[in-house]
């Protein structure tokens, strides 16, 4: 089995009118794939759900909330392999690749990504259920069997 760090995470931001749910949540995954620190690299899984955190918008305030950005947020759990990781450490990869990974896609939407540690707990009680489950496809298998008692 490989060694591996389970960090359960909180990731939002704002993304642009018109942008994917499910494309913002394949990025997310796919950005945590391979993550960096200290110049090294190491290898991640990333399971969850994302769902929109729009406030409630009324039928006469659509035109302007159609040009507004939109509040995505993503609940869920990051395996890092190998030995020596952190919590703090993790989220702080994870929160460079994020951001990175967001501007390069949506350009500049105001505040860089939030990225969080939170307590497994909060992730079973606070994920809507309508959210959409997303997941790094082809991930090591390690750290996919690793993640799976959280989900």
């Amino acid at each position: 089995m490989l060694d591996s760090l389970i960090v359960p995470l909180f990731i939002t931001t704002d993304l642009p009118p018109g942008a994917d749910l499910a494309g913002f949540g394949e990025l997310l995954a796919e950005t945590a794939r391979t993550l960096d620190h200290d110049g090294a690299s190491y290898e991640a899984f990333l399971a969850g759900k994302v769902f929109w955190l729009d406030r409630p918008v009324l039928p006469r305030q659509r035109p302007a909330a159609d040009v507004e950005l939109r509040f995505a947020g993503m609940l869920g759990h990051l395996a890092a392999s190998g030995p020596g990781h952190t919590p703090a450490g993790v989220v702080a990869d994870v929160r460079r690749a994020v951001s990175a990974a967001v501007a390069a896609r949506y350009g500049e939407v105001g505040a860089a990504p939030a990225v969080f540690a939170i307590r497994d707990r909060d992730v079973r009680e606070r994920t809507p259920d309508f959210a959409l489950y997303i997941d790094t496809h082809d991930a090591v298998p390690d750290l996919v069997t690793a993640t799976r008692p959280f989900l």
